[in-house]
């Protein structure tokens, strides 16, 4: 069963090994353009890809129906993993192709590309029209099984990362809800403590204001007047005033004696 499998995955990594060889066609194929493909034949045999290719090329150039041309330029770049560009050799064969059996090694080489390319839905299909225009062909038949196992495989992948993204999306969304709620409790907090820092504030400011209008009630104290301070100078010109008039006042009593008393008169000898 192992060696089954690599073979499978053997079968898959190139095309069919049979190119196109020149087959005889109606007269619209010229001698020269059928000597260029033969030459391009050769070099493909001896795996100078890039140089199979320009002949192939060059086929075309010269006539842009010749249709073995195509299939087998499709081939060249297949072979230098260039699959996105075999692709659409592959496909204007199909359109253009009146042979059968071209067709079928043309579809095979389509579902190859696409299983290069992991769209296993669309190998899954060129497969099935391979085996429609030959049934007894084995290799595609297996190749088939194959892509319907990794097309299958993929589904469930997907489906699984579908699943995975909406589980994290789900917990991210989960995870949100719960900061918001976290936040708009922080909110809520932080309101409460403001609330009771203004009602402490207010309560401080009303006990500062009582206390102020109590101080307004009580009765100032009265500055103590001042005693005058003389200067000694002033001092002397007071005493000195005082003693001019205790000496008037001694005057005048010295004089009202004077004036009771008898005088006597002297003898006139």
């Amino acid at each position: 069963m192992y060696n089954l499998k690599r073979f499978i995955y053997i079968i898959i990594l190139f095309p069919l090994g049979i190119f196109s060889q020149e087959k005889e066609k109606p007269v619209e194929v010229k001698l020269a353009e059928k000597q260029i493909l033969r030459k391009g034949n050769d070099l493909y045999k001896e795996k100078r890809f890039v140089d199979a290719e320009v002949k192939y090329k060059k086929a075309l150039k010269q006539n842009p129906n010749y249709e073995n041309a195509a299939y087998n330029l499709g081939n060249a770049v297949y072979k230098q993993n260039r699959f996105k560009e075999a692709l659409p050799q592959y496909e204007l064969v199909v359109k253009s192709s009146k042979d059968s059996d071209t067709k079928m090694q043309v579809f095979h080489n389509i579902a190859n590309v696409n299983m290069k390319e992991k769209k296993y839905d669309q190998a899954v299909a060129a497969y099935k029209n391979s085996l429609r225009l030959n049934p007894s062909d084995e290799e595609t038949r297996y190749n088939l099984a194959l892509a319907k196992k990794l097309l299958k495989d993929q589904q469930q992948q997907n489906k699984d990362d579908k699943n995975k993204d909406k589980d994290k999306n789900k917990d991210e969304n989960k995870d949100k809800n719960e900061q918001n709620k976290d936040n708009k409790k922080d909110q809520g907090d932080d309101k409460e403590k403001d609330k009771d820092k203004k009602e402490g504030d207010d309560n401080k400011d009303k006990q500062d204001k009582d206390k102020g209008g109590n101080n307004e009630q009580k009765e100032k104290p009265q500055p103590k007047p001042q005693p005058n301070k003389l200067s000694q100078q002033q001092i002397q010109q007071l005493l000195d005033a005082m003693n001019n008039e205790e000496n008037k006042t001694q005057k005048k009593v010295n004089a009202k004696k004077a004036r009771g008393k008898k005088t006597k008169n002297e003898k006139d000898w």
